[in-house]
């Protein structure tokens, strides 16, 4: 059973998504450790409360982006993870963190990338006057918000949307990709061809993934 490190900065929604989806007997993994950089997050309790080991790292108590991001490795190396999984960190990494664990870091972003890297992705969806939104699951490398796509899910852009009902769909799809995403990484069914991701059994992959609100 694989190790997988989680990193979050606030409450940490995705991260709830997987340890309900483990309680599930849905995600065959060991959640190792739930790491933040806030000491006040709200997800190292929640984490805390299921049982999993927590640590805290103010990133405002080290000297700069690099002295935290090599404390911030050292911690997450203490627990052995196979995956460490970005969810709602907010933090921007260095290029040698990244390097670090290339192949085996995760991140979602609330768009349908490539479109909308950065912040404010909804509301900026919503000035574009795009139909479709959505979010992704992708494989983190040093350019923010790139990286090979493992798994998007879409919803409709509603006339009467505004950020916050925009960002309640999109989430939802988020608490249910993340987890099959993991899985996946688990189950040894993703591979990286080219920088691309290639799904052991893609079809099987896609009807599991089936719902009304995926376009």
């Amino acid at each position: 059973m694989k190790n997988v490190v989680i990193l979050v900065s606030g409450r940490g929604s995705n991260m709830e998504a997987m340890i309900a989806a483990r309680a599930a007997g849905e995600l065959p993994v060991n959640l190792a450790a739930v790491i933040s950089n806030r000491p006040d997050a709200g997800g190292l309790a929640t984490a805390a409360a299921a049982g999993i080991a927590t640590r805290a790292l103010d990133h405002k108590a080290f000297a700069g982006r690099d002295a935290f991001d090599a404390a911030l490795a050292e911690c997450i190396d203490s627990f052995a993870p196979d995956l460490v999984v970005l969810a709602g960190f907010m933090r921007i990494l260095t290029a040698d963190f990244v390097r670090r664990y290339e192949g085996r870091l995760l991140n979602i972003h609330p768009s349908l990338l490539p479109s909308f890297p950065g912040l404010h992705t909804h509301r900026r969806a919503l000035e574009e006057g795009v139909r479709i939104h959505g979010c992704t699951v992708h494989f983190v490398t040093a350019e923010l918000d790139h990286g090979p796509v493992v798994i998007q899910a879409a919803v409709p852009v509603l006339d009467d949307d505004d950020e916050a009902s925009l960002a309640a769909r999109v989430l939802k799809q988020e608490h249910r990709i993340y987890p099959q995403a993991v899985r996946w990484f688990a189950e040894d069914r993703l591979t990286l061809v080219g920088g691309r991701v290639v799904l052991a059994d893609r079809q099987e992959g896609e009807r599991a993934l089936r719902s009304p609100e995926v376009c």
